[in-house]
């Protein structure tokens, strides 16, 4: 079973002001990599936090340990690739669209489309074929969406800052609102998203003996 170590604190949601407070994921992170507390460290990718953040707040409380073994691998995981807000958001939209109702289908197909979009117009050569397979497998939210995609410009610019955040915020609750299995969901976009920002940003940084490790 997943344990915190001791005279460390127990992940509850929200913001804590220090750590006899309580912590959240991203607190205990920035604990880990020996940064001034906050929910908003530096060593981990903004949208990834973003994700940690609201899984960590979205969890019920006898499911958010669950995660505690997450949070050293997003130490030292961040990168500056105008790709990594797509690659993160994707996952959210993946998780989202196969458990949420069609209202929200639609918008989890849009958000998948202005990923691919936005990997395209970076050099992505081709659609990822998990997308390909996700929109096919809800035809009505894909044949909306790519309606709905081609009345809009889209802005790469403002994509890492509004649009990316905008589908990861959706998705999450999304999940959590319309799946009876929602912490399983959640805790698996979370390590699937880790694992796959530890492969395309590097391994992150090390982190110091003593701190907690995955069992």
């Amino acid at each position: 079973m997943a344990r915190t170590p001791d005279h460390m604190p127990v992940l509850s949601r929200g913001k804590h002001r220090n750590a006899r407070k309580g912590a959240c994921f991203m607190e205990f992170a920035s604990f880990l990599a020996g940064e001034r507390w906050s929910d908003h460290p530096a060593c981990t990718h903004p949208l990834l936090a973003a994700m940690a953040r609201g899984v960590n707040d979205l969890l019920d409380d006898d499911a958010r340990p669950r995660i505690v073994w997450l949070i050293p691998d997003v130490v030292g995981l961040n990168s500056d690739d105008p790709r990594s807000h797509a690659w993160i958001a994707r996952e959210a939209a993946l998780a989202a669209l196969p458990v949420v109702p069609e209202a929200r289908q639609r918008v989890a197909a849009v958000g998948l489309l202005h990923c691919e979009r936005h990997l395209a117009g970076l050099g992505e050569p081709s659609v990822d074929l998990r997308t390909r397979r996700a929109l096919d497998d809800a035809p009505h939210a894909r044949d909306w969406a790519r309606h709905f995609v081609t009345l809009g410009a889209s802005d790469s610019r403002s994509f890492g800052k509004r649009s990316a955040p905008a589908i990861v915020e959706s998705a999450l609750a999304g999940i959590a609102e319309s799946t009876a299995y929602r912490n399983d969901v959640l805790v698996a976009l979370l390590e699937r998203t880790i694992m796959i920002c530890r492969e395309r940003f590097g391994s992150g940084t090390a982190v110091p003996d003593g701190l907690p490790t995955r069992v």
